[in-house]
């Protein structure tokens, strides 16, 4: 190895310290000790803050979340996190009393049909015992079975949700199910939401089955089989949180970084490259000046924009296409004699079509242990979103106001919360259109001509925390490869 070169330190900054930006910092870190030379990292964010949307609060015996509350066990990457973290004690699964969530109809919560998956139903008598639906949207959905798949449907076909549903399962499946189970968990139109780049196993289900009901019963026995085989281990279900709420995770990633390497409050005004050296050059509010031999944009596309604009015009003006929704939460604290539904489940999803001001609504004290006392209620309520924009846009009072009106029709709660908290997040949720992965391509393939500058966050591939660190961690590791090309050994 060239001596010159194992002593040369190089210098990776990232920009941002949501949790795509921890995630990609905790990787470098991680990977440090097997590189041929000295690695400094900086993670550089605007706020007082690390964790982004992620942010726990203790209040009166209450566990408080501001933004996600879990993620999911399914897509392996934060779990795998997690444990590398030494996490693994204090990991959670959620209740397994009350496994079951709610959609509204007509004012009422009934309770998502057994074997229910997402889109379509997999049990029969729970499915046509249910008063979700009419008689004639069930037969609709039967009709899955029989359907042919689409013609000329290709491996990369593309779809909206809305429009994917409506052919395979009918129109009222998208309204009563469809729309607001994903809708709580993209907060978008479906009239908009791609489905490859959203829910790719259904339209290969469709591609590889025909139907989508058969699609997904032989996709499950497939996993029952893989699980009774597996050996035994820590079994989560669906939803993983923390005994101690979400921070935990932003915590111990930002533990496991070097002293001195985190600057809170530090805004990037401008990112230019020095021809002559190809160092980044991060121009700071403060007027300070930072360079890096890679940089890592861990922001929302419409941030990153700003910061490519200088020197890559086109790159910028496709970084701007990427539409976001805003989102806010209301944590509403009660006794738990001041609610008189059993809040026998998890939560419940709003349907649009019910013209309501809620998108969905959470029993945090049901669905995960450690949230409130046995003697109290912890509601969640999430307004906002594609479709409800106003409701975002409402002052705090007001917004709890609507809250509270809305459980009170439909929970009873007419009694004054212990104490409520509302937690706004703007344009943090990107929201993935129609030909949503073309767009990553072209992105992805002008990135390529700047080889030390990768893009992290949400607008990529997958809006949840799994998604965020996977794609943290692979802008890591191309940075990690870039670096080391050259270096002699």
């Amino acid at each position: 190895m060239n001596g010159r070169q194992s002593e040369f330190r190089r210098r990776v900054v990232v920009v941002g310290g949501g949790i795509s930006g921890l995630a990609t910092a905790h990787r470098l870190i991680e990977s440090s000790s097997h590189l041929p030379f000295p690695l400094e990292v900086k993670l550089l964010e605007a706020s007082g803050r690390l964790g982004g949307v992620i942010q726990t609060a203790h209040r009166e015996g209450f566990l408080l979340e501001a933004g996600p509350d879990s993620f999911i066990s399914e897509k392996p990457w934060a779990l795998d996190l997690a444990q590398r973290l030494d996490l693994g004690s204090h990991l959670i699964g959620s209740s397994k009393d009350y496994r079951r969530s709610f959609i509204v109809r007509d004012g009422r919560l009934l309770p998502v049909p057994e074997g229910f998956y997402l889109l379509a139903p997999t049990q029969v008598w729970p499915f046509l015992s249910s008063p979700i639906f009419s008689w004639q949207g069930k037969l609709r959905m039967a009709a899955d079975l029989i359907l042919p798949r689409k013609g000329h449907l290709a491996a990369d076909s593309d779809e909206s949700l809305a429009d994917f549903v409506r052919r395979r399962l009918g129109q009222e499946a998208l309204e009563r199910m469809a729309q607001p189970m994903v809708g709580g968990i993209y907060t978008s139109d479906p009239e908009q939401l791609s489905l490859r780049a959203t829910m790719p196993r259904f339209l290969e289900m469709e591609r590889r089955h025909r139907s989508v009901i058969l699609g997904i019963l032989r996709q499950r026995g497939r996993r029952a089989r893989a699980a009774e085989d597996s050996a035994g281990g820590p079994r989560y279900g669906l939803f993983v949180s923390f005994d101690q709420g979400m921070q935990t995770l932003v915590d111990s990633l930002q533990a496991r970084l070097p002293a001195g390497s985190i600057c809170l409050n530090t805004s990037v005004e401008s990112l230019d490259r020095s021809p002559a050296s190809a160092l980044w050059i991060l121009n700071l509010r403060d007027g300070g000046r930072l360079e890096a031999d890679a940089v890592c944009l861990a922001l929302a596309s419409y941030q990153s924009a700003k910061l490519v604009g200088r020197f890559d015009s086109g790159l910028s003006e496709k970084m701007k296409l990427v539409p976001y929704a805003s989102t806010a939460t209301v944590n509403l604290a009660y006794s738990r004699s001041a609610v008189p539904h059993p809040l026998d489940g998890f939560g419940f999803v709003v349907p649009a079509i019910e013209r309501r001001q809620i998108l969905a609504c959470t029993f945090c004290h049901i669905k995960f242990e450690g949230r409130s006392r046995k003697d109290q209620a912890l509601l969640r309520a999430f307004v906002g979103g594609a479709l409800q924009p106003a409701v975002f846009q409402l002052d705090d009072r007001e917004m709890v106001r609507v809250v509270r009106q809305e459980l009170q029709d439909l929970l009873g709660v007419s009694a004054e919360p212990l104490f409520h908290r509302v937690d706004r997040h703007p344009k943090a949720m990107a929201q993935y259109p129609v030909g949503h992965l073309e767009w990553v391509t072209e992105v992805e393939s002008r990135v390529q001509s700047h080889s030390t500058l990768q893009l992290a966050g949400n607008a990529f591939t997958g809006v949840g925390i799994p998604d965020c660190v996977h794609r943290g961690e692979e802008c890591a590791d191309r940075i990690l490869a870039e670096l080391q090309k050259g270096v002699s050994t």
